[in-house]
């Protein structure tokens, strides 16, 4: 069961989410942040959400800016944006009161969700899926662009069949983003899981990120999976470990990290 939700981004356009909903008395709340190009109602954040609220966890997915059903240009985001919007979802989910205690994210919405954690007061875990471990790897979707882009101040790109505007701004935007600091001053336990065999980002970044991050950390392999999680049955799969293992800090909140 899902509840179609909306909240205003950084640039002030709706942002257009679900609230997948857990059946009885929900084990807690959690936000859900998509990959690069991707949305809400793609597998892994469609899956993994409807499997966490099986799990009991209702969890939020939202579109970001331009992509699916919100409101705005793609190209006036940002890493940054996807950062501050994410830390608005959380405003949004304490307002109704159902604070996220749980941040996941998919892809460059795995690095996001690092970079939101710390912002978020709420906030008790946070796992990361198939991340890059740092944002500026998204590069290479658009590589053959970048000259062009930084010359011209943007260019059109296509993606799956749509016109995205790509702009010198998010180029410059994602190439400052500084994750290692993120990570390393997260305040909360962190779950990286991540396929040896993802051939889009590669097994180093989850390796990268762990290596970065303080205790409590885990790591997960998810052997046999694909980078979107397309398969069937490994966002499913994904969403029950993520439960199994959040279960503690959504009873329990943790113990402040060792410095």
């Amino acid at each position: 069961m899902a509840e179609q939700v909306s909240f205003l981004g950084t640039t002030g356009q709706r942002l257009a989410g679900l609230l997948d909903l857990p059946e009885g008395t929900p084990r807690g709340w959690g936000i859900f942040a998509h990959g690069f190009t991707l949305g809400k109602d793609s597998p892994a954040a469609s899956r993994t959400c409807k499997g966490l609220a099986s799990e009991g966890i209702g969890m939020l997915r939202f579109d970001n800016l331009g992509l699916g059903d919100s409101e705005g240009d793609w190209g006036d985001g940002s890493f940054t944006h996807k950062v501050s919007d994410t830390v608005l979802a959380a405003e949004f989910m304490r307002s109704r009161g159902t604070p996220a205690a749980l941040l996941v994210g998919h892809s460059f919405g795995g690095a996001a969700v690092i970079a939101a954690a710390n912002r978020i007061p709420d906030l008790q875990a946070v796992v990361s899926v198939a991340a890059p471990s740092e944002p500026r790897h998204v590069e290479h979707h658009y590589d053959a662009l970048v000259e062009r882009v930084m010359a011209e101040g943007h260019a059109e790109w296509m993606v799956g069949g749509r016109a995205l505007t790509l702009k010198r701004a998010f180029v410059e935007d994602v190439r400052a983003a500084d994750l290692k600091e993120q990570i390393r001053r997260l305040s909360v336990p962190l779950l990286v899981m991540h396929s040896p065999t993802d051939d889009t980002v590669g097994i180093d970044n989850a390796s990268a990120i762990f290596r970065a991050a303080r205790h409590p950390r885990s790591f997960v392999s998810l052997e046999g999976s694909d980078h979107l999680l397309t398969a069937r049955g490994q966002a499913r799969r994904a969403a029950r470990i993520i439960s199994a293992w959040a279960d503690q800090y959504l009873r329990d909140p943790p113990a402040p990290a060792a410095p």
